[in-house]
């Protein structure tokens, strides 16, 4: 190579590294990650029906480990599609609400803030039909622990408080005909490794060797005023 074509070359190699740095960073899409189905059952065992779950009421179930809760809500009215980003912004396209009104979610219960979860003893996070005191509108999910507060109704994303992404949401398949309900997945940003490191201790006591376990085959749904002894308001 002479000394022209030398210079020619670095030249075209310096501004196509220029055009590449000035290029937009585009976000990966956050997809779905597939877990074992599990059939969403009553305490006695029974397939819950779509159609008993009381609008605007806590209820908890364990996917996609025996130790990770669920929030499942009846909001009453259409939850529609929303285009959510994770705190990593990855992008990712939530497909709203299952059932026949569209209106029935749900999203995991560990706040994406301080990872606070309900337990069988408090709950510092759950569902409010009405205001909470420092709240900003009717029915909301709220953390006492940091006031991070998600919207049900748009994929659980942020209104205000220090968390940065919304509550990562559990994907279910409803089956119109048998009126059952199917978890089947997860979309937006699991935490849960961050929750197994920071919460090993009391799970080992509390769940036991199975804490980390997948769910599969079904899930039990039990109402969070009958799941918790204590559901904090605040």
């Amino acid at each position: 190579m002479d000394r022209r074509s030398f210079i020619e070359s670095c030249t075209a190699g310096a501004a196509c590294m220029t055009a590449a740095a000035a290029m937009p960073v585009i976000a990966a899409d956050a997809r779905a990650k597939p877990y074992q189905r599990a059939l969403l059952t009553t305490p006695l065992g029974d397939p819950l029906k779509a159609s008993s779950l009381k609008p605007l009421t806590n209820y908890v179930f364990h996917y996609p480990f025996e130790a990770t809760p669920v929030f499942l809500l009846d909001l009453g009215k259409p939850a529609l599609p929303q285009s959510l980003s994770t705190r990593n912004r990855d992008a990712y396209a939530w497909p709203g609400g299952v059932g026949p009104g569209r209106s029935i979610v749900a999203f995991s219960a560990i706040c994406a803030h301080q990872l606070v979860y309900p337990t069988k003893d408090v709950s510092f996070i759950s569902f409010r039909d009405k205001r909470a005191k420092r709240g900003v509108q009717d029915s909301l999910i709220h953390c006492c622990a940091d006031h991070s507060q998600y919207d049900p109704a748009r994929g659980a994303e942020v209104l205000s408080g220090p968390a940065t992404q919304p509550l990562c949401a559990v994907l279910l398949a409803h089956d119109r005909k048998a009126d059952t309900l199917t978890a089947y997945a997860t979309l937006g940003g699991e935490l849960f490794d961050d929750f197994f490191r920071k919460y090993a201790a009391k799970l080992s006591l509390d769940v036991g060797p199975k804490a980390r376990n997948a769910v599969s085959g079904q899930a039990v749904v039990t109402e969070l005023a009958k799941f918790c002894r204590n559901p904090v308001q605040c």
